[in-house]
């Protein structure tokens, strides 16, 4: 079942501990568009099923990486389209949409998500694989 709009915003709202909605609806699109780019196949769609339908929409935009960002270069992409981000405040952001879309998805799925995306994926989800440390 799909989590609704505004308890997916709210949770992410809640995580990066923005003032405003607009605050984290703004994360919540450019880290989610930047997954989807990342994302094939079933995987994708199964947790396409699972957000909300505007993020949904974004996860499934046709669009596609021409080659997997690294963890480091997610970060700084997503730095580079958030106006006024730095690779620090990316990363928060990044960490409050990922650990909300995670948690949507549901642990088997999660990792199914993390088996598409290059090492280190598993930190910004907010879900360290055992014997990974930062």
């Amino acid at each position: 079942m799909a989590l609704r709009w505004e308890s997916f915003l709210e949770e992410v709202r809640e995580r990066g501990e923005y003032d405003t909605r607009q605050e984290a609806e703004r994360a919540a699109r450019v880290v989610v568009a930047l997954l989807g780019a990342h994302l094939v196949g079933d995987v994708r769609a199964e947790l396409a099923a699972r957000l909300p339908e505007t993020m949904a929409l974004l996860l499934l935009n046709p669009l596609q990486a021409a080659e997997p960002l690294s963890h480091e270069r997610f970060v700084r992409a997503t730095a580079a389209w958030i106006e006024g981000a730095t690779e620090a405040t990316a990363l928060w952001d990044i960490g409050a949409v990922l650990s909300t879309v995670a948690d949507a998805a549901g642990g088997d799925l999660t990792e199914r998500v993390l088996l598409q995306l290059p090492p280190g994926y598993d930190l910004l989800f907010g879900r360290p694989r055992s014997g990974h440390r930062p």
